[in-house]
């Protein structure tokens, strides 16, 4: 009633009512009752803080006492009111805090645009997405939350949970990484937990696991998508009661790590069809950040390709290089299935077969070759330059050369992967004038 005509209100009568319309609309200010049924609203507070998703918070008591204020204080709110309280007082605090906070989201803005952020630790891009991914890091780094991050391999969630660790308070602490896909079922209980001598027969000395390397600091789970239902039970265990047990102990160890997971996969629907436990996926999705493909972020490429391009000359002790028009336009047009490892793949295989200090098209894999090539196609026809029938043969000969090369031009093999026969494949290999590159050489030499 108070705020209706200069504010857009929500209300809710509970805490889990309150996260619920938080995560659904972020609210530019909270007013806060202590007294809430079930949970109290300092509860909501500390819960709010811990995810590190804090707008400003005025708490309202009908409680005078200090102690109380203080707490409210401590957890974070920007404000303490006690009721019964002035209407007029309380529109002018939700004004001014209302006012200040939008200052504060202006000034980070334009400290943005002016430092012309593309860097942010060792990520990479200019790109909205991976802006958006910047100011999650930066939002969360402080808290002790857990994260999980997601996207398609090679989007580099190693760097954005290392960056987490990094600008957090745990930066003196250990970073500590695991890939749950790397190591074997029977042995990643031992890994994360560590095992005492005679544990099993390989044990012959007690030897610490992930968790207590990495206390104080940072565990960073990758692709916990990939974990047994029996792991899956005891790190769940091990995140409520922050304790381990390691293989054959039989005493509780207290750690102190912060997790980080990561996986590709859809974890929600891997819960759905009850390949994860969703009392885990509830307790390491707190924060959840999401990683872009590459393909969805093309103007980062050439910023990629100038990081790698310097680190790679520098690495193979040569002069800088640079990727010439061609071939820079021929990687921002390549749909990256790899993603950013895939193209830092690349800039070094190119830096090593350079004979120069330009990278030239010739010089890169042949498939971002094939690939510029069906998109020039592509913009001939629309420009007019090219006739459909020349476009649709050169696209065909194309398609065959690919086949060709990745079966190691055995026809049969070829054949089989366009879903034709090999008698029509050598009719077309006839038409395009398609051999292998050996028999070339010789035609052109004379010698067959």
């Amino acid at each position: 009633m108070l705020l209706k005509d200069e504010c857009e209100v929500a209300i809710a009568s509970t805490v889990d009512l309150a996260l619920e319309e938080i995560a659904a609309t972020p609210p530019d200010l909270i007013l806060l009752d202590v007294v809430m049924p079930g949970r109290s609203g300092l509860e909501l507070l500390a819960e709010l803080t811990e995810r590190g998703k804090l707008p400003p918070v005025i708490v309202l008591s009908a409680t005078k006492t200090v102690a109380t204020a203080v707490e409210a204080m401590k957890l974070g709110a920007a404000d303490y009111v006690t009721k019964p309280f002035e209407a007029d007082a309380l529109r002018l605090k939700v004004r001014r805090l209302l006012e200040r906070s939008e200052l504060e989201r202006e000034v980070v803005r334009l400290r943005d645009e002016v430092r012309g952020r593309t860097r942010f630790g060792r990520m990479i891009g200019r790109s909205d997405s991976m802006q958006e991914v910047f100011r999650a890091v930066e939002r969360v780094a402080q808290s002790r939350a857990s994260v999980l991050i997601t996207g398609e391999s090679g989007t580099g969630k190693e760097l954005v949970a290392r960056a987490l660790h990094d600008l957090g308070p745990r930066r003196g602490g250990p970073f500590v990484a695991i890939n749950c896909a790397a190591i074997p079922e029977g042995l990643i209980e031992a890994e994360l937990f560590g095992h005492e001598r005679g544990a099993f027969t390989d044990a012959r000395e007690r030897r610490l696991g992930r968790f207590e390397t990495a206390s104080g600091g940072t565990l960073f789970l990758d692709e916990i998508g990939e974990l047994s239902a029996s792991v899956q039970a005891k790190l769940l265990r091990a995140l409520q009661e922050r304790t381990i047990e390691r293989l054959g102990g039989t005493n509780p160890i207290e750690v102190d790590v912060r997790v980080v997971a990561a996986t590709h996969r859809d974890i929600a629907q891997e819960v759905a069809a009850g390949r994860f436990r969703s009392d885990l996926y509830y307790r390491i999705h707190v924060v959840p950040i999401a990683l872009p493909p590459l393909r969805e972020r093309r103007e980062d490429v050439r910023l990629l390709v100038e990081d790698f391009l310097a680190r790679a000359s520098h690495e193979a002790g040569r002069a800088a290089m640079r990727m010439d028009a061609a071939a820079l336009a021929a990687l921002e047009r390549y749909p990256w299935p790899g993603n950013v490892r895939e193209l830092e793949n690349v800039i070094e295989r190119a830096v090593a077969l350079a004979d120069d200090d330009v990278v030239k098209l010739e010089e890169l894999p042949p498939e971002i070759a094939r690939a510029e090539r069906i998109g020039t196609l592509r913009e001939q026809v629309r420009a007019g330059g090219l006739g459909l029938e020349d476009a649709v043969a050169r696209f065909e000969a194309d398609l065959l050369l690919e086949a060709l090369e990745r079966a190691g031009w055995n026809q049969t093999r070829a054949a089989e992967a366009l879903s034709i026969t090999r008698r029509l494949l050598k009719l077309k290999m006839d038409r395009f004038a398609l051999v292998p590159p050996q028999e070339a050489v010789d035609v052109r030499s004379g010698t067959s």
